[in-house]
């Protein structure tokens, strides 16, 4: 009876826990998807059903299975990479329906601190994406966008004519690796891991430095923090101004 008893009471705390679950993952409006350490589809949110046109007999099918993602480029490498290294991933994607997303790729934790899958989720960013596109576009200084792991998100004409760049060579990569590593100095390094994480903002940082094809110039850096709560988006905003004749 003791036994029995234990049981029932489980059995109680374990359906409350699945509804739980059930309602949280309904009312969240993002797309998430659950995915176990075989890549197969655990979960998803009813906003990853529509992104990514799912029916229910899609969970337990390998993601491999489901061409309809294939709007996210390399998304099982992806996966792969987080599962082996631990390391959470981020990235911008475009959806087909023109959005722009945030994919954010992170290991499944259970409660004894092991790995047995990931999750992913796209949050929609796109009228964050296209302000920064047009703020972009219409500044005359170079400026640059950084992720919170501080790889290049986007960059403007003047910063690639400025320091003879292409985007092909700074975006998606650190921003100490643009450029044949040619900003990997270390007041940078300094201004964006030391002195920018303890202010919202950092104006007027002096940075002196030697570049490829432009040779030595003194600059002024303005850095600041821009994150939206609604989103969950953490951004880093670089102002560059070259004040080398002045």
């Amino acid at each position: 009876m003791t036994l029995n008893e234990e049981l029932q009471t489980r059995n109680v705390e374990l359906s409350q826990a699945l509804n739980d679950l059930t309602n949280f993952l309904a009312s969240v409006n993002v797309a998430m998807l659950m995915l176990d350490d075989a890549l197969t589809l655990r979960r998803f949110t009813p906003v990853a059903e529509k992104l990514f046109n799912l029916i229910p007999s899609d969970l337990g099918r390998p993601l491999s299975d489901l061409s309809r993602s294939v709007f996210v480029a390399d998304l099982d490498k992806s996966i792969a990479s987080v599962i082996s290294t631990l390391m959470p991933l981020e990235r911008d994607v475009q959806g087909p329906d023109g959005h722009w997303y945030s994919v954010r790729i992170r290991p499944y934790r259970t409660r004894e601190n092991k790995i047995e899958g990931v999750v992913v989720v796209l949050i929609d960013i796109d009228s964050i994406k296209r302000a920064l596109e047009l703020l972009l576009s219409t500044a005359k200084e170079p400026l640059v966008t950084l992720g919170e792991d501080l790889t290049v998100r986007k960059a403007n004409a003047s910063f690639y004519h400025t320091f003879h760049l292409k985007p092909e060579e700074t975006e998606g990569k650190f921003i100490y690796d643009a450029g044949d590593g040619q900003w990997n100095m270390l007041e940078l390094r300094k201004l964006l891991e030391e002195v920018l994480p303890k202010n919202k903002q950092v104006h007027d940082f002096h940075l002196e430095a030697n570049f490829r094809d432009i040779g030595a110039r003194k600059l002024l850096l303005n850095a600041r923090h821009f994150y939206d709560e609604g989103w969950g988006v953490k951004m880093i905003l670089l102002a560059i101004e070259d004040v080398t004749r002045k």
